[in-house]
């Protein structure tokens, strides 16, 4: 085989596409559908609470056209990251999805299922005996956070996706998965280079993002040969131009010329891009350097209370130009009037849209103050009610705090919602975020078979 065509329907399952690029898509004659399902961007929370950040409805409509399109073409339809996180509630989720469309349009295949879990015990074993680093900025792992910890799972590579394939499977669903594998699988087992197909999957896991203007929800192809690749734009409203793509090899990475991933790291150092139609663009010089030893990423969460936040605005200058004297002095109002009170610890914080709110965690940044703020007042505690009280009492402390200079005393806040204080539930942060190292991670992903 000279060239493996690729098509990548959306960023991330659910994310939708129009049927017009997906049926151009097709046209093309790939060899297999592949769509990355999740991600850790949206936070511990999804992982944590064992629930998607996609919509139900929306996953199923993409999977709804992509299943019976791949069986008709007599090509694999591949899912990685299922459900988001993941995790087996993740995988369980995203299969009965799978089970109901395929009931709903008498669809008849085998399904390949490939959990991402890793059970608590064999990460302490692990621990114990020395197989465990972080990935920066993360510190390094102690049982006691290890024993907080809730579902962990490991991010597979290409080889469960292989075995599966291997198997005979038609649809492949699995759990947490580095992003590009459900990409190069298929190419790396026909024979194709794996530093090209790696980043291949790279540009192809965010479907049109790559592309100019760029976008989530629209397809992509590529066109992987043995040299090289290609990748093309499938809506007439969209290019791929060498800035674009460039650029997005570039998406996510500390490091412009060194990716690392699952079993080694792409070097990019002799990588071009050149322009080959108006909308495609040709890559080469990518190479794959196997990492010595096998490591597998591991990705956990704990809980750490309940979380309660309130919306409001302002718009006078003379409480702007004071906003953040008159903060402290609302924090320390709260933690005063509760202290020794019996809430337990608790966490308050004050973010102002229009002052620091997104650069505030970076020193030295200089921020004008507008003349209007957003306000979002968040209270984490160990329970649901706790977090509302504190969250409750900074909201009326802050709406009627007296400053210098103050005219209006009816209050200081505009509150967008009534109620004003939303109850967000329970709160994680990520516990493992670090590398376990093994002599075979393919033990961690065994592949099951399903007949439908």
């Amino acid at each position: 085989m000279d060239e493996m065509r690729i098509l990548s329907p959306t960023a991330i399952l659910g994310y939708g596409f129009p049927e017009e690029s997906f049926n151009e898509g097709m046209k093309k004659n790939p060899h297999v559908i592949a769509v990355d399902g999740g991600s850790t961007d949206p936070g511990p929370y999804y992982l944590g609470a064992g629930i998607s950040f996609t919509d139900r409805n929306a996953v199923k409509r993409d999977l709804a056209i992509m299943i019976p399109a791949g069986l008709k073409a007599g090509i694999p339809v591949i899912i990685g990251t299922a459900g988001g996180s993941g995790a087996k509630p993740h995988l369980d989720w995203n299969v009965e999805i799978i089970r109901e469309i395929a009931r709903e349009q008498q669809l008849s295949f085998k399904m390949a299922i490939i959990p991402a879990d890793i059970p608590k015990e064999e990460v302490r074993a692990k621990l114990k005996a020395g197989d465990i680093s972080p990935l920066s900025p993360a510190p390094d792992l102690v049982e006691e956070e290890l024993d907080k910890t809730g579902y962990i799972v490991a991010q597979m590579g290409i080889e469960p996706f292989i075995s599966a394939l291997e198997g005979g499977a038609q649809v492949i669903c699995a759990g947490r998965a580095y992003d590009p594998a459900v990409f190069a699988a298929l190419a790396v087992k026909e024979g194709f280079d794996r530093g090209l197909a790696t980043h291949l999957g790279k540009i192809l896991e965010c479907a049109a993002i790559a592309a100019s203007p760029g976008s989530g929800s629209d397809c992509m192809l590529g066109y992987l040969r043995h040299d090289h690749f290609v990748v093309e734009a499938l809506s007439p409203t969209r290019k791929c131009t060498t800035l674009s793509v460039a650029a997005h090899t570039l998406y996510e990475k500390t490091n412009p010329y060194v990716l690392p991933g699952p079993g080694g790291k792409l070097d990019l150092y002799n990588c071009s891009f050149t322009q080959e139609t108006e909308s495609s663009v040709r890559v080469s010089g990518t190479r794959f350097i196997p990492s010595e030893g096998e490591f597998i990423k591991l990705e956990g969460t704990k809980k750490i209370g309940y979380r309660t936040v309130s919306f409001a605005a302002c718009r006078d200058p003379i409480m702007i130009s004071q906003i953040d004297a008159i903060i402290e002095a609302v924090k320390a109002r709260v933690h005063s009037n509760f202290a020794g009170f019996g809430i337990g610890d608790f966490f308050l914080d004050v973010k102002l849209y229009g002052k620091n709110a997104v650069l505030g965690m970076f020193k030295n940044i200089p921020s004008d103050t507008g003349s209007e703020l957003g306000i979002i007042i968040e209270a984490v505690a160990p329970t649901q009610e706790a977090a509302n009280t504190i969250c409750s009492f900074a909201r009326s402390t802050l709406l009627h705090y007296g400053y210098e200079g103050r005219i209006s005393t009816a209050g200081n806040l505009a509150f967008p919602f009534s109620p004003s204080d939303l109850k967000a539930g329970e709160v994680y942060e990520f516990s493992l975020y670090h590398l376990l190292k093994t002599e075979d991670p393919g033990k961690y992903f065994p592949v099951s078979y399903e007949t439908l």
